[in-house]
């Protein structure tokens, strides 16, 4: 009896104990500050590249900071966002009316940063001889209203590309035989890299100082230059996505990077948003090929 009323102390013991750890990582997890501390980003995969770029460069800077960045599709971003997995999100739309009320009763309205735009381009293989499309043919495509042979390939169901092609066809589901979702952009430029007779959709940012992995399929694909006969400002001409035709809102394809910040104070979150929105960070955008939402000023030093 003494023996097991020993083991029974033991683990009652154990039990306490392990309970304390577990509410102290907890705390220490949601104990972030604005320059310090460790807290959990979700952000849309499709901006990796940059995003790791940003990281990188602000754990550098502040090496007490370290944001923990999780990679997924934009649904399931939103989705942890919204289940409050994550209070902080990297995404290429805003909030809606809906899903801003959700976070305002929760006591936690959301903080919303734009800090970027970027292309969305069209690719297709070195040996095509497709070096133009309008937009209307973007869209006939994608509803199957047009007669091709091409394919279309694009990154996975869930992603934010994906609902951005939905939302400029009118289409909520592509079902032709010719229209394939994979799963990443890389995926993409590697596929039209291989296949004369397909058509990528990937996010620009993608084709800028590509990693080794995939930096081959890049050289091996061009991008297509796009005509928007709705524009008011130029329906005859066709532009190939660059900060210049983005800046000018000449080419017709393009989205908003956010980041949105739900956590109710002034902790990691708010500090990562400063950052992307700093000179610092800003000029990080504009070396990438994106199009910060602020041009950093350029110093010229004149001596005589």
């Amino acid at each position: 009896m003494k023996l097991n009323l020993k083991l029974v102390l033991w683990g009652a013991a154990f039990v306490v104990v392990f309970q304390g750890c577990k509410q102290a990582d907890k705390k220490a997890s949601q104990d972030d500050k604005f320059l310090a501390g460790t807290a959990t980003f979700s952000a849309d995969d499709s901006f990796s590249p940059i995003v790791d770029e940003q990281a990188y460069v602000f754990r550098a800077i502040y090496p007490d900071a370290n944001p923990i960045i999780k990679y997924k599709p934009e649904a399931l971003v939103l989705n942890s966002l919204l289940n409050d997995s994550v209070r902080v999100a990297i995404l290429a739309r805003e909030l809606d009316t809906v899903e801003v009320g959700i976070f305002k009763r929760r006591t936690l309205p959301p903080v919303i940063t734009k800090f970027a735009t970027d292309a969305i381009a069209l690719i297709v293989n070195q040996a095509s001889n497709d070096t133009t499309i309008t937009v209307s043919d973007i869209v006939k495509m994608l509803n199957g209203q047009a007669k091709t042979d091409k394919s279309i390939v694009f990154d996975n169901p869930n992603s934010s590309l994906v609902r951005y092609l939905r939302q400029i066809s009118g289409n909520k589901d592509f079902k032709q035989k010719n229209i394939y979702s994979l799963k990443s952009n890389k995926e993409v430029i590697k596929y039209v890299a291989t296949h004369p007779d397909a058509i990528g959709i990937t996010g620009f940012s993608w084709l800028n100082d590509p990693d080794k992995d995939y930096a081959d399929a890049v050289d091996k694909v061009k991008i297509v230059g796009v005509r928007d006969e709705n524009s008011k400002l130029a329906p005859k001409e066709y532009f190939k996505p660059s900060q210049t035709t983005l800046v000018q809102k000449t080419y017709p394809l393009s989205r908003s990077l956010y980041i949105i910040d739900c956590t109710g104070k002034k902790g990691l979150g708010a500090g990562f948003a400063g950052f992307l929105s700093s000179e610092r960070g800003q000029r990080i955008l504009l070396k990438s090929g994106l199009l910060p939402e602020t041009i950093p000023s350029r110093e010229i030093n004149i001596t005589h």
